[in-house]
């Protein structure tokens, strides 16, 4: 397996590509469940007495995707302007970037969903509110290192306080609103519409967090007490995740109870609210995330680490190239064999869905492994950065 690697990025990259590697590997086992087990589809918080364990724990770990994806860009952001040295440039490059991010969201990966042009129903979904996210970092990074730590923290824990606020349709705040914290519908026209499966204002606050971490990464920082730093904020995450739970205090508008036997009761403690994310949610997501950076940074010389740097290297390559080859798979097998799920087509248990993923994983593995070593070689190619 080592021979089919490419040469691994620095030292003090690697965990950070193998990290983003990571969660992109575990975003495909979720697509993958929404491509061909739709007809069980599950609701956002689940339903602890109506989702069988499988189905419930593949769903929950997906959440660790947008919220470390997030991180990691704002970390990446910093790192961008380190090796730049012009805070203007990089301001500059995260604009244009959560720019492009936000169009692709429109109009490619929009369409990888839904395949209708022109579309009736856009959904802004992560590609969407990571590029928001951009923009709106390219304002922040002005700030002192200290003020941006304050508003991220800010926005990640006091953001759940906003949950009561709601506009209806046709007042001046509903669109603003819908971006921002309330997750809902924008009519555009008669024939359009518009979901905000992402509201932007959390995930402010987590990109601000990703990106005042940044010094922490900077060359020739001491590695142990840089760990030292992530395993300690990543433990005292969680625990205050656990606190709070535990006493169904603030940030989790979905309380937990006790129920028939101590499986559910689990299930019931970690259904947490992933949109917006809540309180309780980028609690628990950040802290194992930060814990999993430490892990994957003292493991860095294992093989299972350098493959998971090749799909972290071209993480937007492997987003797009995964949707369209599902959409591919999902059209080909209802041709096939037909609905054979009521109206989906789709296969009977998660099992089928965990093997499909892994399948995908190692037959994905290439063509991003190429496009990863086209992107580090062709620096001339401007356009090659933003995916």
């Amino acid at each position: 397996m080592a021979s089919l690697i490419s040469p691994p990025a620095a030292t003090r990259l690697r965990s950070i590509d193998a990290l983003r590697g990571l969660v992109i590997v575990i975003m495909l086992l979720d697509h993958v469940r929404e491509t061909f087990f739709l007809h069980h589809q599950v609701g956002d918080p689940m339903d602890v007495s109506a989702t069988p364990p499988d189905l419930f724990f593949s769903r929950l770990l997906a959440h660790l995707c947008a919220p470390v994806f997030v991180f990691l860009t704002g970390l990446s952001a910093w790192l961008y302007g380190a090796k730049a040295g012009d805070r203007s440039a990089t301001a500059a490059f995260l604009a244009k970037r959560g720019a492009f991010l936000i169009a692709l969201e429109v109009i490619v990966v929009n369409f990888a969903w839904t395949f209708q042009f022109p579309p009736s129903v856009v959904y802004l979904q992560v590609i969407w509110v990571i590029g928001l996210s951009m923009l709106s970092l390219a304002a922040l990074l002005w700030l002192p290192r200290w003020a941006l730590v304050v508003v991220g923290v800010v926005l990640v824990a006091g953001h759940n306080a906003l949950d009561a606020v709601h506009f209806a349709a046709g007042h001046v705040m509903h669109v603003p609103w819908a971006v921002l914290h309330d997750r809902g519908w924008i009519e555009v026209s008669d024939t359009l519409r518009l979901r905000t499966s992402y509201p932007l204002l959390p995930w402010i606050g987590v990109i601000a967090l990703g990106y005042a971490a940044g010094p922490w990464f900077q060359p020739g920082s001491d590695a142990a007490e840089r760990q030292r730093r992530l395993w300690t904020a990543g433990l005292a995450a969680v625990a205050g995740f656990v606190v709070l739970r535990a006493i169904n205090g603030y940030g989790q508008s979905q309380k937990w109870a006790v129920q028939d036997d101590t499986l559910h009761t689990i299930m019931s403690f970690v259904n947490i609210t992933k949109y917006p994310p809540s309180l309780m949610f980028l609690l628990l997501t950040l802290g194992l995330g930060l814990c999993l950076l430490v892990l994957i940074e003292r493991a860095q010389s294992a093989a299972w680490v350098r493959a998971l740097c090749v799909f972290g290297a071209a993480p937007m390559f492997f987003y797009l190239l995964h949707l369209y080859v599902l959409k591919a798979l999902y059209l080909g097998g209802e041709a096939i064999w037909g609905l054979n799920q009521g109206k989906y087509f789709g296969v009977d248990g998660m099992a089928s869905v965990w093997v499909i993923s892994i399948l995908l994983a190692v037959a994905l593995f290439w063509p991003v492994r190429w496009f990863g070593r086209l992107k580090a070689a062709r620096r001339d190619i401007a356009w090659l950065k933003y995916l």
